[in-house]
Order: C-alpha cells, then sequence, then structure tokens
C-alpha cells in the first residue's frame, strides 16, 4: 500500500471535528477504499482547549490557518472555517500556491471565488473539491462530474435549504406562521440567529450557481442568480396551494433558455404529483435532466455534522486514489461566460392572491388588468368574510411571460379597492 495520505483541517467546527470522527471511526475501511491510509496531521483553530468530542492527540497544532497550509507537511488542506473573503479564501490560496490539494465545503468562497480558484488549482496541477458545498451528504458533485458526465443536462433543481424547507413543511403539517416556525428553528439549531443567509435564499443561490456551473459548463456566476426567500410565504397561501394541488417549494432552479442561463431561486408550487413535492423538513433534493437518462434524484441530509464530514471524506478519498478532475467538470479555461436570462423573460404559470374591498365591480376591474395584458387567467376564487372586512380573491394565470404577469400587478396594485400589495408565487412544471 502507498504511503499514508496526509492531512491538515483548518477549522473544527461541527464539520471539522464530524471530518475527524469519520476518518477516526473508519480509518481501515477508508485505507481499503482510497488504497492508502489516510492521516490527520495537522489542525487550526481558534481555541485549543475546546472539548470537541474528538481526540486531537498527535496532532501538530498552529494557531494560524494559513501558515498550517503554507508549511504543514501534508498532502490535503481541508478549508472548513466558511466565508467568502478573509482566512478561508487565504487558506485555500495558501493551500494551491504550495502544492497541496484542497477540500472545503465552502459554498459561499466558490460562488464568489470560485472561477480563479479553480484555475490556480489546475495551473498548479492540484484538485479543489467540494463535494460537502453542495447539499450536505448528497453526492451531487460527483453525480454531475462522472456518472453523468455523457450526458447533456437540460435542468438541474432542487430543495438546496434545509432551513427553508423545515419551516415550510412546519407551517403547513402544524399550521403555524412563518414568524413561530423561524423562532422554533431557531431553538432547534435549524436555524442561524441571523437567519438571512438561508430565509433570503442566498444559501441556496450559492449552491445554484455551483451546481449550473456543474451542468452547463459555464463559469460560476452567483450575481446573476435571480433570488427570493420565503419570508413573503403565508399560511393563507399554504392552504390555497394545497386546494390548487400544490405544494410550495425554495427551489433553486438552472436551464439553459435561447435569452442565455436562467439562474433561480424562489418559492414556488409544484404539482403534489412531482416527488420533489414530498422532501419534507430539513431534507435536500437535487434533479438532474439529462439526455440519455431523463430525470435522476438525489436526496438526504443537507446539513449536519454527519452528512456533511461523510462528503469531506469522500472528497479525501478520491485524491488519495488520485482521482483527477476538474473543478467544474471541463478545465477552468474552457469554462463558458453565458449572458444571464432576465427574470423578465422567464415563463410560466403564476399564482396570485390579492386582498380586496368587498364591493360590486371589483372583479371586473381586475380582469380588465390581467385581459389589457394579454395574461390569461385559468380559475379564479373569491370567498367572502364579511360584510366590512377585506377579502381575499386568488387566481391561477396560464403561462405568461413574467413581464406581462408584473405589468398586470402593478395596475391591479393601483386599484383602490385592493387592500394592498399582491401576492405572488410562480408554478412550476418541472419539465
Amino acid at each position: 500500500m502507498a504511503d499514508a495520505l496526509r492531512v491538515a483541517i483548518a477549522g473544527l467546527g461541527t464539520v471539522g471535528a464530524g471530518t475527524i470522527d469519520v476518518l477516526q471511526t473508519h480509518g481501515t475501511l477508508i485505507a481499503q477504499r482510497g488504497g492508502r491510509a489516510i492521516e490527520v496531521v495537522a489542525v487550526s483553530a481558534r481555541n485549543r482547549t475546546k472539548d470537541r468530542g474528538v481526540s486531537l492527540e498527535g496532532f501538530d497544532w498552529f494557531d494560524d490557518p494559513v501558515a498550517m497550509a503554507r508549511e504543514a507537511d501534508v498532502d490535503v488542506v481541508v478549508e472548513l472555517i466558511g466565508g467568502e473573503d478573509g482566512p478561508a479564501k487565504a487558506v485555500c490560496e495558501a493551500a494551491i500556491g504550495a502544492g497541496r490539494h484542497v477540500v472545503t465545503a465552502n459554498k459561499a468562497l466558490l460562488a464568489i471565488h470560485g472561477n480563479a480558484l479553480a484555475a490556480a488549482a489546475e495551473a498548479a496541477g492540484v484538485s479543489l473539491n467540494y463535494e460537502a458545498a453542495i447539499a450536505g451528504g448528497i453526492p451531487i458533485v460527483k453525480a454531475l462530474r462522472e456518472g453523468l458526465a455523457g450526458n447533456g443536462i437540460s435542468h438541474v433543481y432542487g430543495i438546496l435549504n434545509g432551513t427553508c424547507n423545515y419551516i415550510l413543511t412546519e407551517m403547513r403539517e402544524k399550521r403555524l406562521t412563518f414568524e413561530t416556525v423561524l423562532d422554533d428553528a431557531q431553538k432547534l439549531g435549524y436555524a442561524e440567529a441571523e437567519p438571512s443567509m438561508d430565509v433570503d435564499g442566498i444559501d441556496a443561490a450559492h449552491k445554484l450557481a455551483l451546481l449550473a456551473s456543474l451542468a452547463f459548463g459555464t463559469k460560476v456566476s452567483f450575481d446573476d442568480v435571480y433570488t427570493e426567500g420565503i419570508r413573503h410565504v403565508s399560511l393563507q397561501d399554504i392552504d390555497y396551494a394545497e386546494e390548487f394541488g400544490y405544494r410550495i417549494k425554495l427551489l433553486g432552479s438552472a436551464r439553459m433558455t435561447e435569452h442565455g442561463l436562467e439562474q433561480r431561486v424562489y418559492p414556488c408550487m409544484v404539482a403534489k404529483s412531482a416527488p420533489i413535492a414530498h422532501v419534507e423538513s430539513a431534507y435536500n433534493a437535487v434533479v438532474a435532466c439529462g439526455d440519455f437518462v431523463d430525470d435522476t434524484m438525489y436526496q438526504g441530509r443537507g446539513a449536519g455534522a454527519g452528512p456533511t464530514a461523510s462528503a469531506v471524506v469522500a472528497d479525501i478519498i478520491d485524491i488519495a486514489r488520485g482521482s483527477a478532475i476538474a473543478t467544474f467538470g471541463v478545465p477552468a479555461n474552457s469554462l463558458k461566460a453565458m449572458p444571464a436570462s432576465p427574470i423578465e423573460r422567464h415563463r410560466g404559470a403564476y399564482y396570485v392572491r390579492l386582498m380586496v374591498d368587498d364591493q360590486p365591480g371589483v372583479i371586473a376591474d381586475i380582469s380588465a388588468a390581467f385581459r389589457d395584458e394579454s395574461v390569461s387567467i385559468e380559475s379564479m376564487l373569491q370567498r367572502a368574510r364579511s360584510q366590512t372586512e377585506a377579502v381575499p380573491v386568488v387566481l391561477n394565470t396560464h403561462v405568461c411571460e413574467e413581464a406581462a404577469m408584473r405589468r398586470t400587478l402593478d395596475r391591479i396594485e393601483a386599484l383602490d379597492s385592493v387592500v394592498e400589495a399582491p401576492t405572488m408565487i410562480r408554478i412550476e412544471s418541472l419539465v
């Protein structure tokens, strides 16, 4: 058996400690599968004395993770610090500059700096692996780079944030408001104290930018991902979705269109008959549509010590085997810069909820706004509460262009009888 692969880990939080745990628990099995032993020999973290639940005995300790990446006698540096810049970026750059392979779980870093880091890694002849950066323990990077390498990909989409999926599931099943479920999620550790990265869709957008590059051979273009979160989704909307035969999910979706690369993260309605509609709680799922395999779906836990550490170790094992694959599936200098398809060119059906004064002529005014913008209504539902309160008017449209849908809603919002801003949720056909 070849000499042991020597590993340094920068960051000993949940995932860092979990990675050590996996390597220590399955050391013999991993050596058999990787063709050589894998040994952690150096670590770096802020606090030397913290109990992390794993033994750190015998490891070289570095207070400075960048110095460790540059100076430690290792083959692989694992970056688990997090953040799109600062020490995380410096660690990766130092490791690549020293000719060491890099494994990271840092989607934000790669979404912003992935193109430059991939080019640097390939120029240095080292690997930049990041299975843990997308959907935790789901091996979607390996699936796109290897398992589906013989396919042209037409569409990749998925539930990429477990926090949002948990919140939407709890709202529907327990009939609770967004604010109530978010508070519960924070207490349970599913959501951060500052939850905007999750609930505003940013975390999912980071992951989608990487998936799009893998699927379509394009440069990573996070700034071109249209992003909406779930703060505006109400229990009322979830109930109407159920009535119409849909579930509301926060989806990330990328596909190539005649207008350019479409990258979207937003809450949308998917038919209950779609498999992804039944992915619940904190689980993630990704669907890749290939021209020879049709739809392939990958489901599992998208976060946590075990699933994420599992993905980190899988990347290290690939390096131990000598497996070398371009970071985004094709050489960095072959990645294409594609124009972004603007959200206004999106085509699909729409759910709209209006709160209006219950008075004669309201429906006629609403219908006229749709008519004037050539947006066809498929169905409409009105239920009165009382003679004195505003009432909901809920409708679904046929497929139209989003620019026309937005003009329609602008007209409707200007009506005196409409008492609050319209709610619009896209309906995804997933074909």
